[in-house]
């Protein structure tokens, strides 16, 4: 009995000498502090509010601490929709939906990024000014992001609460590009050079002197003479390093006059019935996933293949799954 009650003290103890082990707002705070930078350096490259996905985070995560984001690194409740990587099932709207599951939180703030930014949905949020957090809110639940009436102000009192404002406040400081990035109407169009339908987002809708061309469901240019990446990316309000990610570059290069520049991610295989390519002389992976606008990594993965691996005149090249994959 008497060691019981010695038990009892020092459990009080400790709870009373730890407070902040139990307080919500810390717990949250803590959060902002590990993720801030991710959704900032996210900000700069896709034109997505800090505070906005921030506020997402921590809302649909109860600040890292749900199931989905501890057992699946899943940090916005993104439902499968047509996924091909690793799930997890979790109550929901419905009993055991499937969500994404990520190797870290930073692939799951990456996904996020393109599950805004490529997808017609939600293309109405990019006409909204990047310091308009409260449209923003209203935005997502307009398109169907959450079924919750409350969403958008809960979205809202958690940026006003914890000030998250000032991470967007930081970002259009510094990047006077995103004050007035207007796009132009279609009126600007004449209807042999678009490709329809053209339903991505606002930013593949309209073309002033090109022609768009589509390949397995995925919008590209041919360069012209003069062209660069940056140039190209500014015309079609993109940012660089978006339209590199597209074309499988690491970094920036040299464009020469007719080279296939891509204006939205590639697919994960190729078109139907295109099931394998046969390699002749000078071809490289990267050439193949930009002739048959695949992803240079599923390449290699149907191939069971590194980026090291090198390609002979013969070699049998699947785009899709096979059998033999393992």
């Amino acid at each position: 009995m008497k060691n019981n009650f010695l038990w009892i003290v020092v459990f009080c103890i400790n709870f009373v000498s730890y407070p902040n082990t139990i307080n919500a707002d810390n717990t949250r705070q803590q959060y902002i502090e590990q993720y801030k930078e991710i959704a900032i350096r996210n900000m700069k490259s896709y034109g997505i509010p800090a505070s906005i996905t921030l506020a997402q985070a921590c809302f649909e995560s109860n600040n890292g601490n749900s199931i989905l984001a501890t057992k699946g690194n899943n940090h916005f409740g993104i439902k499968c929709h047509n996924w091909s990587g690793a799930t997890i099932k979790q109550d929901d709207d419905k009993r055991n939906e499937c969500f994404r599951k990520y190797k870290n939180a930073r692939e799951s703030y990456q996904d996020h990024c393109d599950f805004l930014r490529y997808s017609p949905r939600y293309a109405s949020l990019f006409d909204i000014p990047l310091s308009d957090y409260k449209g923003w809110a209203f935005g997502l639940k307009a398109a169907g992001y959450a079924t919750d009436p409350t969403y958008p102000n809960r979205l809202i009192d958690i940026i006003e609460k914890y000030n998250l404002e000032q991470y967007d406040e930081i970002v259009i400081e510094k990047n006077s590009k995103f004050h007035n990035i207007i796009p132009p109407t279609p009126n600007d169009l004449t209807a042999a050079q678009v490709y329809t339908p053209l339903n991505k987002s606002y930013f593949y809708k309209y073309n002033r002197n090109r022609i768009l061309y589509k390949i397995n469901h995925t919008i590209f240019i041919l360069s012209e003479e003069g062209d660069s990446y940056k140039n190209i990316a500014n015309e079609y309000n993109l940012f660089v390093k978006e339209i590199l990610r597209f074309n499988d570059l690491k970094e920036n290069r040299e464009l020469l006059p007719g080279t296939k520049v891509y204006l939205e991610i590639k697919q994960a295989k190729a078109a139907r019935h295109l099931d394998y390519h046969i390699a002749e002389k000078g071809d490289t992976y990267y050439e193949i996933s930009q002739k048959y606008a695949i992803r240079i990594d599923r390449i290699l993965k149907y191939n069971n293949l590194s980026f090291n691996s090198i390609l002979y005149p013969g070699d049998k090249i699947y785009l899709r799954r096979h059998k033999n994959e393992k």
